[in-house]
């Protein structure tokens, strides 16, 4: 079992953490434009209230979110401490997701929460020393998700999925272009399928298109150097990108904000 240090550090620095199958951050942030992502994510302010807009809907305000893949949406924290934990669709399901709050409503397609037990996700924001032991937290959470998960992704596609992380978790092996995810034809023929049929299922089984789902797992892959100390240039070249502006370019497409904002000064 992890146990946490006691106390809590006053000014503490925001915290990434990147896992199989999915990565959380914990940290102060204010306004993220409109975005959406190739995950299922769960956000939740862990001491106040946020306000969220989905797609082109209004303003509200809420405790806790539950985002489907695909889904565009933006958010305002007012610079207060949320939570944002991404679960790949080989782990759970966005439904899945919601046994994590409670009062749940369905609004433009998100799970939306007023109430939620955000013990655990504050407790790993508040000690300092959460890096040491936040993989066996995370892994809990999305273990005692996978009880409310209402189905598993097609098996072709899940491979498709797992190649990439594989491609990622070998990427300080290989030279920048090795790291790129594999191409869309040779997923497909992975899987026994024409390039138009893969195409269609793996939309159809995680929200988003193989393309944008493999822009997803090169951001992981920066996101992971960053937390291991590497400084954004580096990080940028060795997950594939061209240079470090577009890594940045790419940042800000994905998470609606700088990378700046939260990348910057982060525990390790």
């Amino acid at each position: 079992m992890y146990e946490p240090a006691t106390g809590v550090d006053q000014g503490l620095k925001p915290l990434w953490h990147v896992g199989d199958g999915r990565m959380l951050f914990a940290g102060c942030l204010r306004r993220n434009a409109l975005h959406s992502h190739s995950a299922s994510v769960l956000l939740a302010g862990l001491y106040d209230n946020f306000r969220l807009k989905l797609g082109d809907g209004g303003w509200f305000s809420c405790r806790a979110a539950i985002i489907r893949a695909g889904d565009a949406y933006e958010f305002d924290a007012g610079g207060h401490p949320l939570a944002v934990l991404y679960v790949e669709p080989t782990e759970t399901t966005a439904e899945g997701l919601a046994a994590l709050i409670q009062q749940t409503r369905e609004e433009h397609g998100a799970l939306i929460g007023q109430q939620s037990d955000l013990s655990l996700l504050r407790l790993i924001y508040e000690d300092a020393g959460s890096p040491r032991w936040v993989h066996e937290a995370v892994a809990d959470l999305i273990e005692f998700s996978k009880g409310g998960a209402c189905r598993t992704i097609d098996v072709r596609v899940a491979r498709a999925v797992e190649a990439m992380a594989v491609q990622e978790s070998h990427k300080s092996e290989m030279d920048a272009e090795g790291t790129r995810p594999p191409s869309v034809a040779d997923a497909a023929r992975s899987s026994g399928l024409s390039m138009s049929r893969f195409q269609h299922l793996f939309k159809q089984e995680t929200g988003v298109s193989y393309r944008r789902y493999a822009a997803w797992a090169r951001m992981r892959a920066a996101v992971s150097e960053v937390v291991a100390g590497s400084n954004f240039t580096t990080a940028a070249h060795a997950a594939g990108f061209y240079d470090q502006p577009h890594f940045a370019h790419e940042f800000r497409r994905i998470f609606g904000a700088p990378a700046s904002r939260s990348l910057a000064n982060v525990r390790s």
